[in-house]
């Protein structure tokens, strides 16, 4: 039997609902300034009923570290996660996840899909703070159509909970389908999902009859824009179960992109320069919502930057738990400055460094990038698209962010792990 709408519209502390998609274009979701071929309604149904941001940032520029700053709300290099690479060692134990705050609050938790934190034992989800866990360990990308379980790499295979299983279908359904069991098996709340879909990374695959409704004139365009109408169905399958239970008020979505889209999936970032893997702002900036229709305005649009691990404090905000006081926290509760209460700048400084030469320091309007000594200033304000290198213009704003940036980056510790790829 669900629940009575009006008894669970308002009251109790909030569900929450993290939803991560990955190497998705900034203007690949039509809320945005997006293409004529992106159509994005289950998404956009997030925006309508909350908060767009415009300068919604990743914490890194390839997927795992900013899945580890979204955990902990801190920055990722405070720990030595820098590179995807360093997903092979895993989040370091000694980091205290948003799933182990809201579990200790009383929540149940779930996370459905890409981990990327960890292969090991001791790192699986369900020893990070998870009650339930389906999906793959890592590394970066999956088959969407094989989900038979590998023998010799398990962290490639498709885990429910502690075991390695076989399964069929096509990925992205399935993590639809088993976000909206527990969100049923747990109406009765409150609870925290963590949705991280692995679409749309390559590799390109989706059903056919999907990929034949587009005709952009390039193959992987259209394959890509199936994947993500697959997506973008799932989304609408938990929202939709959200409101057949009577739980879309008071809950608390965040959607984002671990990192700007890619080239490698002929993803689209708009007026922005550059892709995945850079400091630009196509490798960065990506798609950021929030809503939660029982305490927040709706339909809002907000241009104040603002970075993946604010999702913990404002997280925290809303549902009352203690941020850990022993660690600095670098995320920012949103809240104030969503319901009025308080403007920005939300920070003063934001910083980007993946351990490889490539580092980004923004205040204000004003960014500083870094190609391995190549530097250039750029005045966000009026040039989003980074077309424009002032450093020789100012010469003393371009040293002040350098050594704001230094001042930042010195006492960080190294890599916690070897090797590359991802």
């Amino acid at each position: 039997m669900l629940p009575a709408v009006g008894a669970a519209q308002g009251a109790g502390k909030p569900n929450v609902i993290v939803i991560v998609t990955d190497d998705h274009g900034y203007a690949d979701v039509s809320c945005y300034d997006h293409p004529a071929e992106v159509k994005t309604p289950n998404i956009d149904r997030i925006a309508a009923r909350g908060v767009r941001f415009t300068q919604g940032y990743a914490s890194a520029y390839v997927c795992a570290p900013t899945r580890a700053g979204i955990m902990t709300g801190r920055y990722q290099q405070r720990y030595g996660f820098y590179t995807a690479a360093d997903s092979r060692v895993g989040l370091p134990k000694t980091e205290i996840t948003l799933a182990d705050l809201m579990k200790k609050a009383g929540y149940r938790t779930g996370a459905f899909g890409k981990w990327h934190l960890g292969i090991e034992p001791a790192y699986h989800p369900l020893r990070r703070g998870f009650d339930e866990f389906y999906g793959f360990l890592g590394h970066g990308a999956h088959d969407y159509f094989n989900l038979n379980r590998d023998e010799d790499y398990p962290h490639q295979s498709i885990w429910r909970n502690d075991k390695v299983i076989d399964d069929r279908g096509y990925l992205t359904d399935n993590l639809g389908r088993e976000a909206v069991g527990f969100i049923g098996r747990n109406a009765g709340g409150p609870f925290f999902l963590y949705l991280a879909f692995n679409a749309v990374h390559v590799p390109m695959q989706a059903p056919e009859d999907v990929v034949r409704k587009y005709d952009t004139g390039k193959k992987n365009r259209d394959i890509y824009l199936a994947m993500l109408e697959r997506e973008d169905a799932a989304v609408g399958q938990v929202l939709d179960e959200l409101e057949k239970r009577g739980l879309e008020k008071n809950t608390l979505i965040f959607f984002l992109s671990d990192n700007g889209g890619a080239r490698a999936n002929s993803a689209n970032n708009g007026k922005l320069r550059d892709f995945k893997q850079s400091v630009y702002e196509g490798g960065i900036r990506v798609p950021f919502l929030l809503s939660w229709p029982a305490r927040l305005p709706q339909d809002k649009v907000v241009e104040e930057p603002v970075i993946c691990f604010d999702i913990l404090p404002t997280v925290c905000a809303a549902t009352g738990v203690a941020v850990p006081q022993d660690r600095p926290i670098d995320g920012v509760n949103l809240l104030p400055l969503l319901d009025g209460k308080a403007k920005g700048p939300v920070h003063e400084a934001l910083f980007w460094d993946g351990y490889e030469g490539k580092r980004a320091v923004r205040t204000g309007r004003w960014k500083l990038v870094d190609n391995n000594g190549k530097l250039e200033l750029f005045d966000l304000g009026l040039d989003s698209g980074e077309k424009t290198n002032l450093a020789a213009k100012e010469p003393e704003r371009l040293a002040e962010l350098k050594k704001r940036f230094e001042a930042w980056r010195t006492p960080m510790p190294p890599r916690i792990g070897k090797g590359g790829g991802e």
